[in-house]
């Protein structure tokens, strides 16, 4: 069996182990297999073909690697529930202060504390939402 031939059946394999592990290690072995047959194709001998095997590996794994992973692990942005509501503009129906009051955000109306407890928010001020604490809103003071 010509060289070209056994990196690539070795290339294969090592994709197949990919498949069940998803690590992404194997297919960085996998493509640099390919380097090899590459390199085997153009006419040079083992070590050659070892060598360029080897560099491509080392290359793929401390270069794309990495990054392959970032974008894997990527959190979603999209925030649902009432962590959608943080940062959110709030419109003052009723005082509030570090009690309680009453405040509109997106339309609906929600009890509310301020933050710093020694806030005070008038009615018809606008406020941000800090967090849901329950089934209130911590707000603070709008500030621009």
């Amino acid at each position: 069996m010509a060289d070209w031939a056994i990196w690539v059946v070795v290339a294969g394999a090592l994709l197949a182990g990919e498949l069940l592990t998803l690590d992404l290690t194997l297919v960085m072995f996998s493509l640099a297999a390919l380097v090899g047959a590459a390199v085997a194709l153009l006419g040079v001998d083992a070590a050659w073909q070892i060598a360029g095997f080897v560099v491509a590996a080392g290359g793929l794994g401390l270069g794309l690697r990495p990054v392959a992973r970032r974008h894997l692990q990527r959190t979603p942005e999209l925030r649902t529930g009432a962590d959608a509501l943080v940062g959110e503009r709030v419109l003052v129906l009723e005082r509030v202060n570090g009690e309680g009051g009453r405040v509109k955000i997106k339309g609906e109306v929600w009890s509310a504390r301020s933050y710093p407890a020694t806030t005070v928010l008038e009615v018809g001020s606008e406020g941000r939402v800090l967090r849901i604490d329950g089934a209130t809103a911590i707000v603070h003071r709008f500030e621009i």
